[in-house]
């Protein structure tokens, strides 16, 4: 007599058991342990020769809040927010100049560009401070006029040695976004009849933001970091008030340290709000937003509570 098992069932007609479960162990990397621990001795070690330096610790926390050196925070952003601003105007308006079939228009652009980035920012700021040697006076007929050295003062010297600068790096930043966006989207635009102003202003820059912004960012951290060379031309600001500071203190490399944590705690701050206005342009870009470090911060809590295993 023959019988026929069934292989589809288990014993006495149960279902048959699921394939077993596969234990999955993960590679040990033992080259990070060693590399972690490498970094955190050469980290320590570097605190440790600071602490026992000769460096008097105590004078940063007693001038890190001198009016001194707050007014010349404030005066640090601000000439930070002026020059960006004709940075950020002059390289759009470079940057379509560029763009231009004019050859007259697009050789001047060419010209600026190649002239300011190839020039450092110091000898810039030197320049406009010294051309009175060239321009004795300023006349601008019944409106202005005044001696060069009197109209140059060292607030005008750093806007335009700063956002002069600037405008080239934001010409070439701007015609990069400009050029990522696909000549399909403006040839529609044209076809719907949109004049090329608007189309410009309202179909291509939109969609070339998400391109800019992201290095802008960048020249921003770097204009801040970067008017620490205007006390060359006697504007006062953060690093030349901490200058004054310690020469009057006797503590000036100390000084010099307390003006390095201010730059950093601003560029963090404006660090943070790169993050969200990046994020904010991704949206078109990304199905789904990255999470934003408090959402993850949020996520590791939660995920702290819950049981191994299991869902929380």
């Amino acid at each position: 007599m023959t019988v026929d098992i069934d292989k589809t069932t288990g014993p006495e007609g149960t279902p048959p058991a699921g394939p077993e479960a596969i234990k999955a162990i993960p590679v040990r990397h033992y080259g990070r342990y060693v590399s972690a621990v490498i970094a955190i001795a050469i980290l320590i070690s570097i605190i440790y020769a600071f602490g026992q330096g000769k460096i008097n610790w105590h004078a940063v926390p007693d001038y890190f809040f001198d009016d001194r050196i707050l007014t010349g925070v404030g005066k640090t952003l601000l000439l930070t927010v002026l020059s960006m601003l004709i940075g950020i105007v002059g390289g759009v308006l470079l940057a379509v100049m560029r763009l231009s079939k004019n050859p007259v228009t697009s050789s001047i652009a060419w010209f600026y560009i190649w002239f300011f980035r190839g020039t450092p920012v110091l000898v810039q700021l030197i320049i406009w401070f010294n051309l009175g040697l060239v321009f004795e006076y300023i006349n601008l007929g019944p409106i202005y006029k005044d001696y060069w050295s009197s109209f140059m003062t060292p607030l005008l010297t750093a806007l335009l040695g700063l956002g002069l600068n600037e405008a080239a790096y934001m010409a070439e930043i701007c015609r990069a976004g400009l050029l990522s966006v696909d000549e399909g989207q403006t040839e529609a635009s044209h076809a719907l009849g949109m004049s090329h102003n608007k189309t410009l202003r309202r179909i291509v820059i939109p969609q070339a933001m998400r391109v800019i912004v992201p290095p802008t960012g960048n020249e921003v951290i770097n204009m801040l970091k970067t008017t620490s060379l205007v006390s060359v031309v006697q504007y006062p600001e953060l690093f030349r008030y901490a200058q004054d500071i310690g020469q009057t203190s006797g503590a000036p490399v100390e000084m010099l340290f307390l003006a390095a944590a201010w730059y950093l705690i601003m560029t963090s701050v404006l660090s943070i709000g790169q993050y969200y206005v990046e994020r904010y342009y991704a949206r078109g870009s990304s199905r789904s937003l990255p999470a934003t470090p408090f959402q993850k911060i949020k996520a590791n809590m939660l995920s702290l509570g819950r049981p191994k295993g299991g869902t929380a």
